[in-house]
């Protein structure tokens, strides 16, 4: 590891329909075993039956979801003293973003719907609505930061 300066970020390319690098970003974490193609597929029909099922564009639903999943707050293991404490920090920016993302597809899979898409469009509807596991992924993580707020004074 270089001690001189951080790494620059890359960012991703926009995608081909939407021109969006959030979209590139959630559909490199739906990929397995290197099928983008298939991926894309998936994520374009999913954002077309959220937008049906909303009434409204289909990449505001999906947005306002990325929005609401968000967490502020999330809690990381810090050995004090030869004792573990779950000490709050603030998440940056970038971790909100691909945290949402992983949450949106891991609860998306969960589903009982029988394609990946139509799971993909209920959770982005459902998120819309602040409703849905990845919120309450989302509200656990924050509870959890909260209980530790005593813990606060650990952070690094």
């Amino acid at each position: 590891m270089s001690r001189r300066r951080n790494a620059a970020k890359k960012g991703f390319v926009p995608d081909p329909k939407y021109g969006s690098p959030l979209v590139t970003q959630f559909v490199n974490n739906v990929v397995r075993q290197g099928k983008k193609r298939l991926a894309e597929g998936i994520f374009y029909n999913a954002v077309q039956i959220a937008g049906e099922k909303a009434g409204t564009d289909g990449m505001t639903v999906f947005k306002k979801a990325i929005d609401n999943v968000k967490p502020m707050l999330e809690v990381k293991s810090r050995r004090i003293g030869g004792a573990n404490y779950q000490v709050p920090i603030e998440v940056a920016p970038e971790r909100r973003v691909s945290l949402a993302i992983r949450w949106l597809i891991a609860y998306a899979k969960d589903r009982s719907e029988k394609s990946m898409a139509e799971k993909l469009a209920n959770e982005f509807f459902q998120a819309s609505k602040n409703e849905g596991g990845a919120i309450r992924k989302k509200i656990d993580t924050h509870k959890m930061a909260e209980a530790n707020r005593a813990f606060a004074h650990f952070r690094w």
